[in-house]
């Protein structure tokens, strides 16, 4: 069976299914093999990736060790 083949039985067998947890199933299985995800976002999403990629450009930012060496602090304190 080519892949072409399998894709139309997948189909068809998909469109004939009424069962909308198990829909959302396969969905979710679709999903989480996709190589390429598209992520809507709002105005005010993009609004702060938009600073976000500024401060970084800036140089305002903390590198992972950083920031753990903070938390590490910060918890010593508690």
């Amino acid at each position: 069976m080519t892949t072409i083949e399998l894709k139309n039985i997948l189909i068809h067998r998909i469109a004939g299914i009424d069962d909308k947890s198990f829909l959302t199933a396969i969905n979710t299985l679709i999903e989480s093999r996709s190589d390429s995800l598209i992520y809507q976002t709002t105005a005010e999403q993009r609004i702060k990736i938009l600073e976000g990629r500024n401060q970084i450009a800036n140089g305002e930012s903390f590198t992972n060790e950083q920031v753990e060496m903070e938390i590490d602090q910060w918890l010593k304190e508690k």
